[in-house]
């Protein structure tokens, strides 16, 4: 007797670029449950490795490499119709020129607690003078620091940017008895919203939020910077170029600022996430913010929890099987 034909539905294949080992555990984990066959690499998309994704309309890039143009054209040609950012952020891709070829680029959301949590981190940090403290403690110099540490309900906590992370981080403030300001160009939380010139005076703490675009380019410009007040302290887990960061160096050298603590960092592209202990970084800023005893940097990690990297990996296989099935629907 004949037997009945396969009604099995085939694997979705998807191609997974710039996929690191804990990442890659993670997507061989989860893409069977979803259907989902996942062609992973190592390498991050480029016109050199465009030929992975022949025949998969869909592909899950990560944040570390930017996407040229070139790239998009050639991922067209390939037959690729989706990319999703394994990130919040779409820095590291022209999303318009990606729309203008026939390709849709869709960001994940993954656990805001990661970042939120960090960031509170780094603000008692700074305010504690963590580094120097921990520094000497290193050598064996447990004297009490120079410098006395502030307590958060006794300063004014600036939040720019009140979306998911955002949010979080004023959730968090508000245990510490804190007054806290926000700012965001589309208010959409319970919060003490004003214009950011106004919170960038009034706070002793700025911390960053908002996405990077156009607009919010050096979003800290050298005039806000200079509007800070005399001993604030400024905060980035969002991106790099949010800040001047040599605007915001020369505060720090002239002692105007009492500190920074920088997850991100303008340039950080080819350094953060590389071993350079046998070679100096090129970047004479980081080199120089590095020298300061009052700067926390840390290599774009805030994110980086059990629970956000789950989120961040399922969030991308299900935005490519969303994808198709609208587009199987059109």
């Amino acid at each position: 007797m004949a037997s009945a034909p396969s009604t099995a539905v085939p694997a979705l294949g998807i191609t997974v670029y710039g996929c690191e080992q804990d990442e890659a555990a993670l997507f061989r984990e989860l893409a069977p449950r979803f259907g989902v066959l996942p062609t992973i690499t190592e390498q991050p998309v480029s016109e050199a490795t465009v030929e992975l994704a022949r025949g998969n309309r869909c592909i899950s890039v990560g944040h570390k490499t930017r996407i040229t143009n070139a790239t998009l054209r050639a991922l067209e040609r390939a037959g690729v119709r989706y990319v999703s950012t394994r990130s919040i952020g779409y820095n590291h891709v022209d999303v318009r020129y990606a729309e203008s070829v026939g390709i849709s680029v869709e960001n994940v959301a993954y656990s805001p607690d990661s970042v939120a949590d960090y960031t509170l981190m780094l603000m008692l940090m700074a305010v504690r003078n963590a580094k120097s403290v921990i520094r000497r403690a290193d050598v064996h110099d447990y004297r009490l620091p120079e410098v006395r540490g502030r307590e958060l309900r006794d300063l004014t906590v600036g939040v720019v940017g009140t979306g998911r992370i955002g949010a979080a981080v004023l959730d968090r403030l508000r245990g510490f008895g804190c007054r806290v300001l926000a700012h965001d160009s589309r208010p959409g939380v319970a919060a003490d919203y004003v214009a950011l010139d106004e919170l960038v005076r009034q706070s002793d703490i700025v911390t960053l939020h908002t996405p990077l675009t156009a607009d919010t380019h050096h979003l800290l410009d050298r005039r806000r910077i200079e509007q800070l007040k005399h001993g604030a302290v400024v905060v980035n887990t969002g991106r790099g170029a949010l800040l001047d960061t040599e605007a915001l160096v020369s505060a720090l050298e002239s002692g105007r600022l009492a500190g920074a603590a920088l997850d991100v960092l303008e340039g950080e592209e080819g350094i953060f996430y590389a071993d350079c202990r046998n070679q100096a970084p090129h970047s004479t800023t980081l080199l120089r913010l590095q020298e300061l005893p009052n700067v926390l940097v840390s290599p774009h990690t805030a994110y980086y929890t059990e629970h956000a990297l789950r989120d961040t990996v399922e969030n991308s296989i299900a935005n490519c099987l969303k994808f198709e099935s609208g587009s199987q629907r059109g």
